[in-house]
Parts: C-alpha cells; structure tokens; sequence
C-alpha cells in the first residue's frame, strides 16, 4: 500500500468487488470507457458474471484499487509486454468522471512508478494510450515521461482516425525526477 494523503494505491479486497463491479460493468455505456480505448467494445454484465474475473484480482500483484477518501475510484495496473526483457506497461483508469482533472492520476502513476521501480528488476516503464485522450499524455509530461512513439491513424472511434501514443520512462530518468 502506497499514499499521498488522501489518496491510496493498494491490493484489491474481497470487499472491493461490489463497487469495481458498479465502477467498471454495471453500466453498457459509462462515460470512463470514452477515454480508455474506447474503440474497444465494452459490455455491462452482471454482478454474478463479474465475480470470478473479480475474485482473480483480490490481492493480485498486477491490478490494485485506486482509493479516494476511503473509498475505491478506479483500478491502476501493469501487464508484460514481453517478461524476460523486463519490458513492462502500465494502465490507469479513474472510472468516475467526478475525479477526473484533480492530479489524482498523475498521483497515482506516481506512486505506482515508484512501487513498481522499487520491487521489480526493471530499467524502464511505459503506457500506451490514444491522441483522444490528451489527459492521460499530459499525466506522462507531468511525469517526466518520454513520448516514445506515435503510430499514426491506427485507432479509429467515432469516424475518426486517431494515433496510438507510446509513452515511457526509464529508471534513471526517474530516479533524477523524483
């Protein structure tokens, strides 16, 4: 578990469940899924249909809660894009719109790097996201991230063409940021 005030980075708990259920699948159309890759199909389901995809994330190492106030606002991950290089990325969401452009983000990714950086081998960080999405690359700039690539019109929503935005940060970098 990880803090800066008010807001904390920690394991789910079987206690989370109900809410990450509510937060992420029990609306078809939540207004979080038109920023995170919304060219993605997303599906409500039901609170029963979620529960073994929840119950895989309690205490995982990988998917943690992002809690406000006590109380859970979204998920902040990592995934391996390729394990023996050490080649890891990152993914945040804060599912409600309430908590969107408060720094709550870029506190989060800030604590996440620092966790991440301090108990895994790795020389660098990343995320991917979508030039629609100008709020999560700010959050990188805010970081000291590096815009690593652009690949341009690959991600097409609502009509439109939209590049795919690599974004990282290598452990130097950090470390002189911090």
């Amino acid at each position: 578990m990880y803090s800066d005030n008010e807001l904390t980075i920690r394991p789910v708990k079987q206690s989370d469940l109900k809410r990450l259920w509510e937060l992420i699948y029990k609306e078809e159309q939540p207004e979080w899924k038109r920023w995170d890759a919304p060219y993605y199909p997303h599906q409500a389901i039901s609170f029963e249909d979620f529960l073994p995809k929840g119950e895989s994330l309690v205490n995982s190492e990988d998917f943690w809660a992002i809690e406000v106030n006590g109380i859970v606002r979204g998920m902040i991950s990592y995934y391996w894009e390729h394990e023996p290089s050490k080649w890891l990325e990152m993914g945040i969401v804060l599912h409600e719109p309430g908590s969107w452009g408060k720094g709550l983000g870029t506190r989060a990714m800030k604590l996440w790097i620092d966790h991440l950086f301090s108990t895994m081998p790795l020389v660098r960080v990343g995320y991917t996201t979508w030039s629609g999405n100008e709020r999560m690359i700010r959050v990188g700039e805010k970081l000291g991230m590096t815009l690593e690539a652009r690949i341009r019109k690959v991600r097409f929503y609502n009509g439109q063409y939209y590049d795919s935005i690599r974004m990282g940060l290598l452990r130097e970098e950090w470390d002189s940021f911090k």
